[in-house]
């Protein structure tokens, strides 16, 4: 496959649309004409990640976390960022990242660690601040050049629904039109009024979209003035956003839940409540979660899985009487996604998970029994 493809086929999965207006995601390096038959997906982009890819000739590594997430001035082999680019880049090994667009997409990072933990999952922890935006553009086009009209149109991007792509409607009717003089019509001569069979085909598409999909429109389209309208459609269907809330197929104690999240995720698990409370609803948030603690606090939940909680905000979030919260680190409530992306590709490409952790702190200890 060309990188491209394997692109479109991330930015479905994945849609950039839901990505934070601070992220940074997509291509970081490669070409996207080339070919690619070997994929690394992984967390972190590290040096060792990096000599993985290298080492088993992958075109491709896909990463969650973004290498380049602030603003740079420069990417030369002296810096580290810039050194890892510059190995991918010799070694002819593109560089996609997806991470809060894959935080919110359903079958995402939260749905991959709620699957893990053997949760059922109900909702998201948090939706999107507002409704996904659409227009809908109706067409009017000679019946016999409606289906390549549609089709520039769905290269462009437009027709995607949720789960469904190249989605349209269509009517026929009779459509008319007195050229002027100046005109060159595809039919019809100037001055005279012209009647004749039209189809009208209707579909929706992000605004992003708008003059990517005008120009296939207009490069297609037969007329010299094609007839279309757009509309901002209000209230569209709202998608999924932060975290996933689900139930556990049977109740355990707080102590019995944390032991299965750390075995569920490869992962060192930490707990904050009553060992012995029953948790049979859970939230779960892939990553730092604590930014949620608010809303969790709300949601009635018996505990919230997520990692990088710091020592106040806890303590603050017990006080106020909510749920029992899990520690399982960054990098261990993430991993899950990596297998996800990999059944995602995995019909089209040779696809392989770094699996080793890539989460910094590589030593750990505990007191003795008697310190």
């Amino acid at each position: 496959m060309k990188l491209a493809e394997v692109i479109e086929m991330l930015d479905q999965a994945y849609p950039p649309r839901l990505a934070e207006g601070w992220d940074s995601v997509g291509l970081v390096c490669g070409d996207p004409e080339s070919e690619v038959t070997h994929v690394l997906v992984c967390v972190d982009v590290t040096a060792a990640v990096v000599d993985a890819a290298l080492a088993r000739g992958a075109q491709l590594l896909i990463a969650h976390h973004p290498l380049l997430l602030r603003g740079v001035d420069t990417v030369a082999a002296s810096t580290p960022k810039g050194a890892l680019i510059h190995r991918l880049i010799r070694g002819g090994c593109a560089l996609f990242t997806a991470h809060t667009n894959a935080d919110r997409a359903r079958g995402g990072v939260n749905d991959a660690l709620a699957g893990a933990l053997g949760l059922e999952v109900t909702g998201p922890v948090e939706h999107l601040d507002a409704p996904l935006r659409l227009d809908r553009w109706g067409v009017m086009v000679p019946p016999a050049r409606a289906d390549e009209v549609l089709a520039a149109m769905f290269e462009a991007g437009a027709g995607e629904v949720g789960e469904y792509s190249e989605c349209a409607w269509r009517v026929d009717g009779v459509g008319q039109f007195r050229p002027g003089d100046d005109a060159s019509p595809a039919i019809g001569s100037a001055r005279e009024l012209t009647a004749l069979a039209e189809t009208r085909i209707e579909l929706v598409a992000a605004p992003a979209h708008r003059e990517r999909i005008a120009r296939a429109l207009r490069d297609a389209h037969p007329y010299e003035e094609p007839a279309h309208d757009v509309v901002e459609l209000v209230g569209a269907e709202r998608e999924w956003g932060l975290g996933r809330i689900g139930t556990l197929p049977e109740p355990m104690s707080l102590a019995a839940f944390t032991a299965h999240v750390a075995q569920a995720l490869g992962s060192p698990a930490r707990a904050a409540g009553d060992p012995d409370a029953t948790i049979r609803t859970v939230a779960v948030c892939g990553g730092a979660g604590d930014s949620l603690l608010g809303t969790v606090g709300r949601l009635g939940v018996d505990a919230y899985v997520t990692g990088d909680l710091r020592h106040h905000p806890v303590d603050e979030h017990l006080r106020a009487g909510g749920p029992a919260v899990i520690d399982a680190g960054h990098w261990g409530t993430e991993f899950p996604w990596c297998a996800s992306v990999a059944e995602l590709l995995w019909p089209y490409l040779d696809v392989a998970v770094h699996d080793a952790p890539t989460d910094p702190f590589t030593v750990r200890a505990a007191p003795t029994a008697d310190a």
